[in-house]
């Protein structure tokens, strides 16, 4: 699988270069700035970019910008962002684009390798990996703009974990319940919502961005 990274800093640069090679991913580019990530982008066909939002010239939000213009060229282009930082603005755009898999981990809660590369290859496959603080941060600005429907604290919990990119039956294993029960929460969350139901993850993720842009 080729991997396009951009990443600032040189040792975690130089430490995730290694580590995806040690599970046999094949590293095509590791650059350090926004202006190298957009020639990249360029003249690259990665099958997933791992990209930090904060690069140089101006570490603001160079990373993500060139991800959401590289994803405008070539819809569908997995991405996964790595970051220290949540730009709600911008999280929201990649994620409301149907085309192709995201994600969005946080570096400081990237606990072992497993947990990086299983990230990596669900979005490589068109699926969705999301740091719940992530979704928290997205989920708190949409409350404070307006309460979520009137969800139950169940409800909001399981909203968390299927935002998350993660199965009825996922979620069920997480919460200690079975999967029916999760089913009708799932439904009452999406009539709460005014969202269509699906089973797809990807779409579920999406749908659940696309009710919380609307605040916007």
């Amino acid at each position: 699988m080729r991997v396009l990274l951009a990443e600032d800093l040189f040792l975690l640069r130089d430490g995730l270069v290694r580590m995806l090679e040690a599970y046999d991913f094949e590293v095509i580019a590791a650059v350090e700035s926004g202006p190298e990530l957009t020639k990249a982008f360029a003249e690259l066909t990665p099958d997933v970019a791992i990209c930090d939002v904060r690069l140089p010239p101006s570490h603001t939000d160079e990373g993500l910008q060139c991800a959401l213009a590289a994803r405008r060229a070539r819809p569908g282009l997995p991405v996964l962002i790595l970051s220290q930082h949540v730009e709600q603005l911008y999280a929201r755009e990649l994620l409301a684009d149907g085309n192709g898999g995201v994600g969005y981990l946080l570096k400081d809660r990237v606990f072992d390798a497993e947990q990086f590369i299983d990230a990596v290859r669900r979005v490589a496959a068109g699926g969705t990996a999301m740091d719940p603080q992530v979704i928290q941060q997205l989920l708190s600005r949409r409350q404070a703009d307006r309460p979520l429907g009137g969800l139950t604290p169940r409800e909001l919990e399981v909203l968390e974990l299927m935002a998350q990119g993660r199965s009825n039956a996922a979620i069920a294993s997480q919460l200690v319940v079975t999967e029916r029960a999760i089913a009708k929460h799932t439904s009452n969350i999406f009539a709460k919502l005014g969202l269509p139901v699906s089973d797809d993850d990807n779409r579920r993720v999406l749908a659940v961005i696309a009710y919380l842009d609307q605040g916007r």
